[in-house]
């Protein structure tokens, strides 16, 4: 992790503490390991339908979805830090069943002056749904 900058470097830190507790997570509080990360009374993210949720609200969000998945993998593509963001490109790999889903995501995390995640833009490229027969 010496190739990336201080912020990048938590981006990275935080991808791998998720990835780690999509197995184990089993309800909202689970993750508040992530909590170390995250700037909680300024949190905002807006996921790739125009949806926002606040802290509470994100962990509820990721609860459900990690229920869902058997495994989950990431393969980061791009990192790029400026100031106060970080620009993270990631290949996902979601296992639901025996199917796959592989999607790319670009992640924009912004932080505050302490240096905790205050904003989170998540940007998705995936598959389009089977075709109606």
């Amino acid at each position: 992790m010496d190739q990336y900058g201080p912020l990048a470097n938590k981006v990275i830190a935080y991808q791998d503490t998720v990835v780690k507790l999509v197995p184990t997570a089993k309800e909202p509080a689970d993750w508040a390991p992530l909590g170390e990360f995250i700037a909680i009374d300024e949190f905002a993210r807006t996921g790739p339908f125009l949806d926002n949720q606040d802290w509470a609200g994100y962990t509820e969000m990721i609860q459900g979805w990690s229920g869902s998945v058997q495994e989950f993998e990431t393969t980061v593509r791009r990192v790029a830090e400026l100031e106060h963001r970080v620009y993270f490109e990631v290949e996902e790999r979601h296992r639901y069943g025996s199917d796959w889903l592989v999607v790319n995501s670009m992640n924009v995390f912004e932080f505050n002056a302490a240096g905790k995640v205050c904003h989170l833009d998540v940007y998705l490229q995936s598959p389009p749904p089977p075709a109606a027969g």
